[in-house]
């Protein structure tokens, strides 16, 4: 059986408890809190009344930022799916079957779950509310939606997950390339912070629209490292054999 060149015996240690536990407590904490007097205040400092977002049809926001980079990470995720099926033969890339297989499972998931969440919470972006000089009324996350005619498709930040997707390359690269995982990690949250701020100058969403992303995201890419590319130390192997079925 053909090995990665550079794979590692066991993964290096990860605090998956504190991986899942912090993300998952931010998130009740998003719940509990309702983050809208935050969002609104962040939100105002880009728009003017009488004129609306001071980004809504800048060219760098929108072709650039939002056209390009998505256009740019699709052509990634075509290229995992490539690599992943040309690892399926006999070629230089079958060491790399499992790695390949996770990208295309984590970059899959982490954008493909926002399309379903848009239409089920209904939740409008700050460009159609009230408050900013559209129709709607504003209603937080968990409530019952104000009746409107056209339903909001604003929760989570879809444009963001862009960006934070990129986090999986950080898992892919973790057990094999310490430094390319260090420069992946922060261009996924560089890039996604980027990303979530123009959509915010553009009136298309909120900051906390796009912070669910972002831990979504990361628990996803998580979930799916620990499935699928986690290999436990040498420590943790009798530990684990120990343990009783169940």
């Amino acid at each position: 059986m053909s090995v990665a060149p550079n794979t590692p015996a066991a993964s290096r240690p990860f605090n998956f408890a504190l991986g899942f536990g912090l993300p998952g407590l931010l998130m009740v904490a998003l719940l509990v809190g309702e983050p809208s007097n935050l969002d609104f205040a962040l939100s105002h400092l880009f728009y003017q009344p009488g004129v609306g977002f001071v980004g809504r049809h800048s060219w760098l926001l929108e072709d650039v930022l939002h056209d390009r980079i998505k256009q740019a990470v699709i052509a990634l995720g075509v290229l995992a799916i490539a690599g992943f099926l040309l690892s399926l033969l006999p070629t230089r890339l079958a060491p790399w079957r499992r790695p390949l297989g996770y990208l295309v499972l984590a970059l899959g998931l982490s954008t493909s779950i926002v399309t379903p969440l848009k239409a089920l919470t209904g939740v409008h972006c700050p460009w159609s509310l009230v408050e900013f000089g559209g129709a709607e009324t504003f209603t937080p996350l968990l409530s019952e939606r104000a009746p409107t005619l056209k339903p909001g498709r604003c929760w989570p930040g879809g444009h963001a997950s862009a960006g934070f997707s990129l986090l999986a390359l950080f898992f892919m690269l973790r057990d094999r390339s310490p430094r390319a995982a260090r420069i992946a990690l922060a261009t996924a949250l560089g890039l996604g912070t980027v990303l979530s701020i123009g959509r915010v100058m553009q009136g298309a969403h909120f900051f906390s629209h796009n912070l669910w992303t972002l831990l979504f995201d990361w628990t996803i890419c998580l979930a799916c490292y620990r499935l699928v590319l986690y290999r436990a130390t040498p420590v943790e192997r009798p530990l684990l054999a120990a343990e009783p079925a169940g």
